[in-house]
């Protein structure tokens, strides 16, 4: 058997390590950059010759003969106050996290919420200082994506802007969730059912309001427009909605709220005004964040996979900096209903 030998005073290269794992350079390559379409059996050969040899990668010369940087963007378009405020974003970074464990990607993390901070991302992505993007939070006329389209740039998108989302884009089922929960409370016989919506030019608020909408009319109740109340993901917008709610439908018995940071603003309304939860008025969030679980009483709530979105959107985003995957999917994955004492 004939192995590669290190050349005599030099650093061993990725050819030696090939030859020494039985591979081609291309998928010793694709091993040591943490690509996910490698087989296990592979994988462990090619470490294995690593590990052998001390094969060191020179960062810096494989970026240049690539073109690459080993760094994505986590892009989101919001400020800072709903970053913080709202869980979703937090277990978005941690899916994240988790897929680039193993990769050698550096993970740069940008909030774009004011005009300039766009201003200087634009700037930024136009420099090709990354190789790669993941987009969460976008709302339908941001000019981002199409930006990252005009640039050949990767990218995946947490959410479709619309139903013919050109770009890869990862998602919940926001409107069979959003069905599930309204049907959840029809079965409690409520009748009187309103709704928060989020954000109405984010594709996945309009989605849940659409679910909703269905489940009351396959249940033959009044569509009553009063009962349907925008806001913004905010507990302070949940509140405000809560108050318009109770002042056009004083009757209202039961309320699903498109994100459980807005449900929380709604039933400090509740309280204020003397409504008991689920007593006199149902509640049902979106989420099933830990802000569902320390609610007095517990939430119940709709949940996403946000952070197996996260690990998803990522493993899709690496495939296409490798070029391994230009179809450029769009997945759904499933939400479940988590009945607790608010509804």
């Amino acid at each position: 058997m004939t192995v590669a030998r290190v050349r005599s005073g030099g650093r061993p290269t990725l050819e030696e390590v090939a030859a020494r794992a039985g591979v081609g350079r291309g998928t010793a390559s694709r091993v040591i950059n943490g690509s996910p379409r490698v087989s296990a059996h592979t994988r462990e050969a090619v470490e294995a010759a690593v590990a052998e040899l001390g094969y060191v990668p020179n960062r810096a010369a494989r970026a240049l003969a690539g073109n690459r940087t080993d760094a994505i963007a986590l892009v989101v378009p919001e400020s800072e106050s709903r970053f913080f405020a709202e869980p979703y974003f937090s277990d978005i970074v941690r899916g994240v996290g988790a897929a680039l464990a193993e990769t050698d990607m550096q993970l740069l993390l940008t909030l774009a919420g004011s005009d300039r901070e766009r201003r200087r991302l634009a700037q930024y992505l136009t420099a090709h200082r990354v190789d790669g993007v993941l987009l969460v939070s976008v709302h339908a006329d941001d000019p981002l994506p199409d930006l990252l389209e005009q640039l050949g740039m990767p990218a995946v998108m947490s959410g479709r802007r619309s139903a013919s989302e050109p770009l890869a884009a990862v998602d919940s089922d926001n409107f069979e969730g959003a069905r599930s929960a309204v049907d959840h409370l029809i079965s409690r016989g409520r009748r009187s059912i309103a709704t928060i919506t989020g954000h109405l030019d984010v594709y996945g608020a309009q989605r849940r309001l659409d679910g909703y909408r269905k489940a009351v009319a396959s249940a033959g109740l009044d569509p009553d427009e009063r009962l349907i109340a925008p806001a913004d993901f905010t507990e302070e917008g949940g509140a405000r909605a809560m108050r318009d709610l109770l002042a056009r439908r004083p009757d209202v018995d039961a309320v699903f709220a498109a994100s459980d940071v807005m449900a929380a603003g709604a039933r400090q309304v509740l309280r204020e005004e003397g409504r008991r939860i689920p007593d006199d008025v149902a509640l049902v969030g979106f989420d099933d964040s830990a802000v569902a679980r320390h609610m007095d009483p517990a939430l119940t709530s709709v949940r996403q996979p946000i952070e197996e979105m996260g690990r998803e959107m990522t493993r899709v985003l690496l495939q296409e900096i490798a070029g391994e995957d230009l179809e450029r999917p769009q997945i759904v994955l499933p939400t479940e209903l988590i009945v607790r004492d608010s509804s």
